[in-house]
């Protein structure tokens, strides 16, 4: 029983450590992107958005709505202020006009390319301070976490 509960320890210790990481990153982060975020009036939100739009041919107001966590009305806002910077046009499916369908632009693909290269320079960085176990084990983690 002791053994247990000294692994439970040591499995909490760690995700601690992970958790540590993750908000340092995460901050670190965030704060680059604000920079560069800002200079295309881009929100967050946008720019998560853009992210899984990257990802896909489309996504309907539906999907994106689900993804997002938002509302249709929000999601439609979103859209929105995307498509009038140019980042993403609509399009309407051939069977059925009524349907909306959200594809990201080469405009938003480059937004979304330069972010996540400064994404990956950054994790350079901080990948570079950190012992190699302690990178396969926040490579494991990230792993188990996208599942």
């Amino acid at each position: 029983m002791q053994a247990v509960t000294d692994n439970n320890q040591t499995v909490r210790k760690d995700a601690g450590r992970l958790a540590d990481f993750i908000m340092f990153t995460q901050r670190s982060f965030l704060l680059n992107l604000s920079k560069e975020l800002n200079k295309g009036n881009v929100s967050y939100a946008q720019f998560f958005l853009l992210g899984y739009l990257a990802k896909e041919d489309y996504l309907t107001m539906t999907h994106i709505s689900k993804k997002m966590g938002h509302s249709t009305a929000a999601a439609t806002g979103l859209v929105d202020r995307l498509e009038k910077l140019g980042y993403v046009q609509r399009l309407h499916a051939s069977d059925d006009r009524r349907k909306v369908m959200v594809q990201i632009t080469r405009k938003g693909i480059d937004l979304v390319d330069k972010m996540r290269e400064d994404i990956i320079e950054n994790l350079v960085e901080v990948m570079a301070e950190m012992d190699s176990g302690v990178t396969s084990a926040v490579m494991d983690a990230s792993e188990l976490i996208n599942e």
